[in-house]
């Protein structure tokens, strides 16, 4: 689905998690990294226990240079995919993680 699309659902008062999730992940792909935070902050505030969510909160916070608050997303979603038994993501966020220290530690 579109951009344009899923902006027309939210503006509708269909606001869900998902839908939020879709609209920050679809704008992230496009380069809107501000405006993706921006849904994404919103899609795991509504549900705090969306692994996905973090996981790509994460990742838009890293494409707008924020790699401290991309660390403290990914930290958080590795929490809850731990307490929610979705290994895969607590996995993803963990190499996300060790990746960001190696590139941290590498510029110091």
């Amino acid at each position: 689905m579109d951009i344009s699309a899923l902006q027309r659902l939210l503006e509708q008062g269909r606001d869900s998690a998902l839908l939020r999730f879709g609209l920050g992940k679809a704008l992230l792909d496009a380069g809107h990294t501000a405006e993706a935070v921006i849904h994404l902050q919103r899609c795991v505030a509504e549900d705090p226990r969306y692994s996905a969510g973090w996981k790509w909160l994460g990742n838009a916070h890293l494409a707008a240079g924020d790699s401290e608050a991309a660390a403290q997303a990914w930290q958080q979603g590795s929490a809850v995919a731990g307490t929610n038994g979705d290994k895969q993501a607590v996995k993803e966020m963990a190499v996300f993680l060790r990746r960001l220290q190696k590139a941290s530690a590498g510029s110091a």
